[in-house]
């Protein structure tokens, strides 16, 4: 199974994406939205992961619940798809949502209903994921100078 993240704008506070799931036949099972910190050269904690792909696994994280754990990032550790709003709600991870909507009116998108499509998309996983399958994450700049 794989998650594909298509980074597609990007400025001085956040990514904006498109995380689309699929299975190992290629089957849709799942889209949505994504918001990440911008690139800074794989700096801990401040940017957005490199590019590439990666080996992942469903988890439940102590202080966000069901998510997506992102494992062998170059440099990195800890680097979860989860639930959160607002580019400052991440130091490094993914978030997912809906709908891009600027909430809390500081001029940047953030992403919609995160709690609710973080559960949906584990959801889908689970019920689609053959036993034994692995799951892995391919993150990518789509039309985008960095």
């Amino acid at each position: 199974m794989r998650i594909c993240i298509e980074r597609i704008r990007t400025n001085e506070k956040q990514t904006e994406g498109k995380l689309y799931v699929y299975t190992s036949k290629g089957e849709l099972i799942f889209n949505a939205l994504t918001i990440e910190l911008p690139w800074r050269h794989n700096r801990r904690r401040i940017p957005c992961i490199p590019a590439g792909e990666y080996p992942a696994t469903l988890h439940t994280s102590p202080k966000f619940g069901s998510c997506i754990w992102i494992k062998n990032v170059p440099d990195r550790s800890e680097i979860l798809i989860h639930k959160g709003n607002y580019h400052h709600d991440t130091l490094g991870c993914i978030l997912t949502g809906k709908d891009f909507l600027d909430i809390d009116g500081d001029g940047n998108k953030d992403v919609t209903n995160s709690a609710k499509t973080v559960k949906a998309m584990i959801k889908a996983i689970k019920d689609k994921m053959e036993p034994g399958e692995q799951l892995k994450v391919k993150v990518e700049w789509i039309n985008i100078d960095i």
